[in-house]
């Protein structure tokens, strides 16, 4: 497997990042090398919070909650998927299965022994998260997730299945308008919309990590993306990040070589019924059906990608009732940025209650 490694370099100077690197070295598959970062903050007693982010963000998602959590008297833990981040990359599309991230960070928690952990995932972070509790029970003692699944699709009428693949397979690259404007519909439109996020990813060889995250928080004006777009389609320009927290998000990716994980893993996203992480997926939701460990949902209002995602958690794990779930108003898909405090009082709420 060929890794890539991001030079240290790149991380000099990010605002609001002042935290110290663990790094942690776990053996792949094929015997492979992988050196993952993590975030330790805290008093060392603490009770442990696990926070995992998605695609295609990095621990820097969570500097605002980890000041939060550790003025609470928690102990944080935030790694960087393998891809992200201060961790490394590997350079192949087939290295990112849905099953390598599960199986890498598995072996990262059991590597660093965390025990009575509380869980929290957002995005990828809870795909992948929630299949390493699965693997590990006895090192989680509650679970908190936010506009994430447990995607599982066997029902799916093989017409619908076709034109997915169909699109994935043969379609043109949406533009980046197109994708967009696709996303805002996935909860009505279903897997086709969401294609065109995997689409776009994938054909995006030099994708505008950056951009999108910064555009994304509301940090330039609909004018100012358009502009911007538009100089980039007339190939005068390259949509880069051009505010503090756009160039935080591009910084683990240097050069086009070290995005492939997040060019990879939208593909992975289990939705066809024949997805080669189907009959896994099959099985956690099975485990989830008995799982009566603490398990709080906090999704937001305004994410279309994930709304409504909270509700099979809700009617399946025993785990959830009794429990003051909320529905986070404005917090958007990466809510770690809109509503960082509104998160960590649930998450210690939920701690100081069912210790």
């Amino acid at each position: 497997m060929k890794v890539l490694r991001t030079p240290d370099r790149c991380f000099e100077g990010l605002a609001d990042y002042p935290f110290e690197p663990n790094y942690t070295t776990i053996l792949a598959a094929d015997g492979t090398e992988l050196r993952i970062h993590h975030l330790d903050e805290g008093p060392r007693d603490g009770p442990i919070v696990l926070c995992m982010h998605g695609q295609p963000a990095w621990s820097y998602l969570y500097r605002k909650m980890i000041p939060l959590l550790v003025d609470k008297g928690m102990r944080v833990i935030a790694p960087d998927l393998v891809g992200y981040g201060k961790s490394d990359k590997p350079g192949a599309r087939e290295n990112y299965s849905y099953q390598n991230q599960v199986d890498w960070m598995t072996a990262w928690l059991n590597e660093n022994d965390f025990t009575g952990v509380t869980f929290f995932g957002q995005d990828w972070g809870g795909l992948i998260g929630l299949r390493m509790i699965v693997e590990a029970p006895d090192r989680f003692d509650r679970v908190v997730i936010s506009n994430t699944g447990l995607p599982y699709n066997p029902d799916m009428p093989e017409e619908e299945a076709r034109r997915v693949r169909k699109f994935r397979d043969t379609g043109p690259t949406p533009t980046l308008f197109q994708m967009g404007a696709a996303l805002q519909r996935v909860d009505l439109d279903g897997p086709k919309a969401f294609a065109y996020w995997q689409k776009w990813c994938w054909g995006t060889e030099d994708m505008p990590i950056g951009f999108i995250m910064s555009t994304g928080q509301g940090e330039l004006s609909q004018a100012s993306i358009a502009f911007r777009y538009m100089l980039s389609r007339l190939g005068l320009t390259k949509l880069r990040p051009s505010t503090p927290l756009g160039k935080a998000y591009e910084a683990p990716f240097p050069g086009p070589e070290y995005k492939m994980g997040p060019r990879a893993m939208p593909m992975q996203v289990p939705m066809l019924p024949d997805d080669p992480s189907a009959e896994a997926q099959r099985k956690a939701w099975e485990f989830y059906s008995k799982f009566e460990k603490p398990f709080l949902c906090a999704f937001t209002d305004d994410d279309p990608v994930t709304r409504g995602s909270d509700a099979p958690f809700i009617d399946l794990v025993p785990g959830t009732k009794g429990l003051p779930h909320e529905t986070i108003r404005g917090g958007g898909h990466f809510v770690q940025e809109q509503q960082p405090h509104k998160l960590v009082d649930l998450i210690t709420t939920l701690i100081r209650t069912t210790q």
